[in-house]
C-alpha cells in the first residue's frame, strides 16, 4: 500500500512521527481485507495486538512516498505473526539533476503478534479461513 506523506503525520522539523509509521502499518493491515470488500472482523471478533517489535531505520520527510509490505510469517488457530516494511519509494524533493529520487530506502519494519478476539467476551477465537486465505496469499 502506498502512502503520501501529509503534514499531519509529521512533527514541526515536517520529519515522520514516529507513531504514524505504526499507523501506516495498521492502514496496510486493514486495507488488505477492504480491497477484497470485506472488513477485517467479523461478528463481535476481530484482530487485537499483541505484542509488536520495531525498528526506526531511516526518517521520511513532508511529501516523500512510502509503501508498506505485509508478509504472513506464521499463523496459528487464534493469532498470527506478521512482518510489516515501510519504504520510501519516492523523495518529496527533487535531486539537483531536477529530478525526485525512486530509490527504495527501508524506513521503518516490525514484527507484530495478532490475536482474532471476541471482543465482547474477551476470549480468543479461531481465525475465519477467508481471512487465513487473505493473509495467506501475501
Amino acid at each position: 500500500m502506498r502512502i503520501r506523506v501529509y503534514f499531519e503525520d509529521t512533527d514541526c522539523g515536517q520529519i515522520v512521527y514516529h507513531t504514524s509509521y505504526i499507523r501506516y502499518c495498521e492502514r496496510a493491515r486493514s486495507e488488505l481485507f477492504f480491497t477484497r470488500n470485506i472488513l477485517p472482523c467479523e461478528d463481535n471478533c476481530g484482530f487485537v495486538l499483541s505484542t509488536m517489535n520495531a525498528k526506526f531505520h531511516n526518517t521520511a520527510v513532508l511529501g516523500d512516498v512510502l509503501e508498506v509490505r505485509t508478509k504472513l510469517l506464521k499463523s496459528r488457530k487464534t493469532t498470527i505473526l506478521l512482518d510489516q516494511k515501510i519504504f520510501k519509494v519516492a523523495t518529496a524533493k527533487p535531486s539537483r539533476q531536477g529530478s525526485q529520487s525512486n530509490q527504495e530506502i527501508l524506513i521503518f519494519s516490525m514484527e507484530v503478534l495478532l490475536a482474532f478476539v471476541d471482543v465482547k467476551l474477551q476470549k480468543p477465537r479461531k481465525i475465519p479461513q477467508a481471512f487465513l486465505d487473505i493473509l495467506q496469499n501475501l
